[in-house]
């Protein structure tokens, strides 16, 4: 091992600093705790935290909570950081750069130190920075797996809910690198940038007109696919809007459905879970998202797509409590991150 990796191991704590929940609830908020550094099993890597991404999920499971979790419960699923330990032989090794999104069920990533499997990380090339790829797991992913599961393809038309969020932005941008017609929904002061990223038609969410004008400009045979990121009574407007044997991807619970609205338009439903990969202990879910990462990182090094708007938040416990709050309170179209 060069000398340089035996140093990083060498300087290895006992114990780090995190930012943990005693219990989830409406008034969440996040203690600074210290726990054990992560004893890492022969496939996974000990990775020196850098950057976390936060994301709706960390301020929805600190709301609502989660089955499987334990308290104290760590928060965070998106990370950046530098492998400090990794057995010899596994790829990558210590002193690489990774990026991944976090296991669900397990102990989050908002602290000093965290551990992953080799297979679910990718490697950030040296010309992105550590700040750009924390912007990128879940959001990029998310996006990526709805149009894969809507078999989007040239000349489609889709319904992108949500546009100025960090997933519809993400899918606004590969909606049209596939060559699709994009509509979408935002406040009309993100109405610019979702234009200025690729989206034909931009409509105001807020309008009680918008049905009747969606179909305006859509025309009468309705959407080929719909990523559905709001879900409840919106769900069930878009499946009126879509075509007969439309595809929908739903990021949030199905509502109850209409029996004759189901007849009428026998949609292909799809459920996008992320976190899912990691409950089922799906291996093959598992890699696929470090394939993922790498075709995110690889867009990003070929200026193919645009980040959103990154805003930093320091590492401590109130700083990050009221991010995560604003994340859930909605309307917030850029990406925090946390720099540890």
């Amino acid at each position: 091992m060069p000398d340089f990796q035996a140093s990083i191991q060498q300087t290895i704590p006992n114990t780090m600093q995190a930012l943990a929940l005693s219990e989830a609830n409406d008034a969440f908020s996040l203690s600074e705790m210290t726990f054990p550094i992560p004893q890492c099993e022969p496939d996974e890597l000990l990775v020196k935290i850098e950057y976390v991404g936060l994301n709706q999920l960390d301020g929805m499971f600190a709301k609502q909570g989660f089955k499987p979790r334990k308290y104290p419960y760590i928060v965070g699923l998106d990370a950046v950081g530098i492998v400090v330990k990794a057995a010899q032989g596994l790829y990558p090794n210590v002193g690489e750069r990774v990026m991944w999104h976090a296991n669900i069920a397990q102990q989050g990533v908002l602290s000093e130190y965290a551990k992953v499997p080799n297979f679910a990380v990718s490697v950030v090339p040296d010309n992105i920075s550590a700040q750009q790829a924390a912007s990128l797991p879940c959001p990029g992913m998310m996006a990526l797996i709805c149009l894969d599961k809507l078999h989007l393809k040239e000349g489609d038309t889709i319904l992108i809910e949500a546009g100025a969020g960090a997933i519809g932005q993400f899918a606004i941008q590969f909606a049209k690198q596939r060559g699709a017609d994009v509509f979408t929904t935002a406040s009309k002061c993100n109405h610019k940038l979702l234009k200025q990223l690729g989206a034909d038609f931009v409509f105001d969410y807020k309008d009680k007109k918008l049905c009747n004008k969606i179909k305006k400009d859509l025309g009468p045979m309705g959407f080929d696919a719909v990523l559905d990121s709001v879900g409840g009574e919106a769900t069930l407007r878009n499946i009126e809007l879509m075509r007969f044997c439309g595809r929908i991807a739903c990021l949030k619970p199905l509502p109850t459905l209409d029996h004759d609205l189901m007849y009428l338009k026998a949609p292909n439903i799809s459920v996008v879970s992320l976190g899912g990969a990691w409950i089922a202990k799906s291996l093959c879910a598992q890699q696929k998202m470090s394939f993922l990462g790498n075709l995110l990182l690889e867009n990003l090094v070929e200026n193919k797509i645009k980040l959103p708007q990154i805003s930093e938040v320091e590492f401590d416990q109130k700083s990050v409590t009221e991010a995560l709050h604003r994340q859930l309170n909605g309307g917030f179209t850029g990406k925090q991150i946390v720099k540890i």
